[in-house]
């Protein structure tokens, strides 16, 4: 069955919006679902002050690697956008009927780890990246995962 984007051009929020920059289709034999990426702006504004991703679809990479990934400018940190953002991807997430989430991030990042407290996900567990995983191979051997029934 082939996977059809949906029309989230921009994302709008009482503090900051999300504008789609691409969508990028899945990969089967890196075992990579189709994801949407987005820009973070202060509502009404289109200047980046971050990026936010969100992947559709569940298998085991995305158990390590997660369903969001998301960064803010230093300048804008401390505001809450990540999580704001975060919350905003809910309309994505049930567009495609997915109601559960993994967030991932690595131990040492108390930044993400607040962060997904912040939107209320649940620390399932710290785990070891497994050896055969990409982000092993990228030096990451730990990830905190998080679950987020974002209803």
């Amino acid at each position: 069955m082939k996977f059809i984007f949906l029309d989230f051009d921009v994302i709008k929020g009482e503090e900051i919006d999300l504008h789609l920059m691409k969508t990028v289709p899945g990969n089967k034999d890196k075992n990579w679902v189709p994801a949407y990426h987005f820009n973070i702006s202060l509502s009404g504004l289109s200047k980046p002050i971050g990026k936010i991703d969100i992947r559709i679809g569940y298998n085991e990479n995305l158990y390590y690697g997660g369903h969001i990934g998301y960064s803010v400018n230093e300048q804008y940190r401390g505001n809450h956008y990540a999580a704001k953002a975060v919350w905003l991807l809910r309309k994505v997430a049930h567009a495609h009927e997915m109601e559960k989430l993994f967030i991932t991030c690595n131990p040492d990042n108390i930044a993400s780890r607040k962060t997904c407290e912040y939107v209320g996900a649940n620390l399932l567990e710290i785990v070891d990246v497994p050896k055969e995983n990409e982000m092993y191979q990228r030096g990451e051997k730990e990830k905190c995962i998080y679950e987020w029934v974002c209803t």
